[in-house]
């Protein structure tokens, strides 16, 4: 079951989620921005997002647990997502993955394009990549 994340799973992906503090967790989850996917009562997955320049929903997490992954969870989070952000009148999606993940190509698979990226010292490049959802084209 996808649904969005409430306070009463704040423990429990606090405990999952070491990308952010509890209280910029608590704060995303109150903004409607947390979506989690649940299997028999059991967290399966969660993706995280927010606004990039305040108007373009980015993808800041998309995770699926290890003994859950590859069953198709991270496709339906995915498309849940997409799909909200098409109904909230938004034309583009955005997310990045390291140079060094497989993740890229799960979201190529998905219609994502490349768009940019980003480098850090000493991290390998980050690959910003783009979604048009019906209203734009990207080549």
């Amino acid at each position: 079951m996808i649904r969005y994340a409430s306070n009463s799973d704040l423990d429990t992906l606090t405990a999952l989620d070491k990308h952010v503090s509890a209280s910029e967790l608590e704060h995303c989850i109150n903004l409607r921005r947390v979506i989690i996917d649940e299997e028999d009562g059991k967290l399966v997955g969660w993706l995280r997002f927010g606004l990039f320049w305040d108007n373009t929903p980015f993808m800041n997490m998309l995770f699926i647990v290890d003994r859950e992954r590859g069953k198709g969870y991270g496709t339906a989070l995915c498309n849940f997502w997409e799909s909200e952000m098409k109904t909230q009148g938004y034309d583009t999606v955005l997310t990045s993955t390291l140079s060094n993940e497989s993740a890229q190509h799960f979201y190529r698979k998905r219609g994502y394009k490349d768009c940019g990226s980003l480098i850090l010292p000493n991290e390998p490049l980050e690959i910003i990549l783009m979604k048009g959802l019906g209203c734009a084209d990207f080549v």
